[in-house]
């Protein structure tokens, strides 16, 4: 049986939201538009044109699949195409976001991504909807053996390094300021590894804010990270330099999730204290503000935004 429409007025609700996970992504926005309608051919022709192009392809499916009535369609889908690849991904991921809401056993959502992954053995997408569900719901064995099945397909995933780099940054979250915390070797590891001009370049950055987030939420930090010692070190101040010398030299344009890279280095640069750098970075990032980092750690991120890209462009 099919889903019932969304009620009228969605689309405009959605248009008054602060935060839009698809970011700049103009097709994606189109086409989530016309999943909510039930159009589910669109989802098609859009992932058939995403082709491998991986971190596109997660970026795209996992948006998606946050839509309330996409697990439906998607079985919708399945049922016109029962042999669809796609069709089952984004079903899988779909369940994934419904168990982390509570409202799928983790289970069901666990057997749809290994399901998903046996139809496209090369997709690191299915791999990474479990790694959704495992950084949440999982042990750390867990994560780390989901983590390594994404990166054999592609080494150099986005999302997955920024889901790793959130879990490890969890661990000793009680033991206090540790500057050879476990979460800044893996995220240096991560963006030596990579090449010249990935974006994983940001990791170190990405580990330092959520490591901030775990040591502010346990007391450790000041919740203001602006006020804050955590972004003023020696070792912080290298990351920061080294992350925005590699934006001014590689900038990735065409990344589809190159905003929230942006907004992570914005929030360093202004804790920083770095007003015209961070200046730079806040007219790339435009009106795509992302909740993360400026939530960290317990605060309302649009304000926070606002005040910090005022103060940054002189406009406070």
């Amino acid at each position: 049986m099919s889903p019932p429409p969304p009620p009228l007025g969605r689309g405009r609700r959605r248009a008054a939201q602060a935060f839009d996970e698809a970011l700049d992504d103009a097709e994606l926005v189109t086409v989530r538009a016309a999943l909510a309608q039930g159009r589910w051919q669109s989802v098609r022709s859009l992932l058939v044109h995403t082709g491998d192009d991986w971190d596109r392809r997660g970026h795209r499916v996992s948006v998606l699949a946050k839509e309330p009535y996409c697990a439906p369609w998607a079985r919708e889908w399945l049922l016109a195409e029962p042999d669809s690849a796609d069709a089952s991904v984004l079903l899988a991921l779909a369940l994934v976001h419904r168990a982390l809401r509570g409202k799928e056993k983790a289970a069901r959502a666990r057997d749809a991504c290994r399901d998903a992954a046996a139809l496209v053995p090369g997709d690191p997408t299915p791999w990474l909807g479990l790694l959704m569900l495992e950084r949440s719901l999982g042990a750390e064995e867990d994560v780390v053996r989901v983590f390594d099945e994404v990166r054999v397909r592609y080494a150099d995933h986005h999302h997955a390094h920024h889901l790793m780099v959130a879990r490890l940054a969890e661990r000793g979250g009680d033991g206090g300021l540790d500057p050879l915390h476990e979460v800044y070797d893996f995220a240096n590891w991560a963006a030596e590894q990579a090449p010249a001009d990935s974006p994983l370049a940001v990791l170190p950055v990405v580990a330092h804010a959520e490591r901030y987030r775990v040591l502010a939420a346990a007391g450790h930090e000041h919740t203001d990270p602006h006020a804050a010692g955590h972004w003023v070190g020696r070792r912080a101040r290298l990351v920061m330099k080294a992350a925005f010398d590699w934006w001014l030299e590689w900038e990735q344009d065409g990344h589809p999730r190159r905003l929230i890279d942006l907004n992570f280095l914005a929030h360093a640069k202004y804790c920083e204290g770095r007003g015209a750098e961070a200046a730079a970075l806040f007219h790339r990032i435009g009106e795509h503000v992302t909740p993360a980092p400026w939530s960290y750690p317990d605060r309302d991120p649009l304000p926070a935004f606002r005040a910090a890209r005022a103060s940054a462009l002189g406009t406070a």
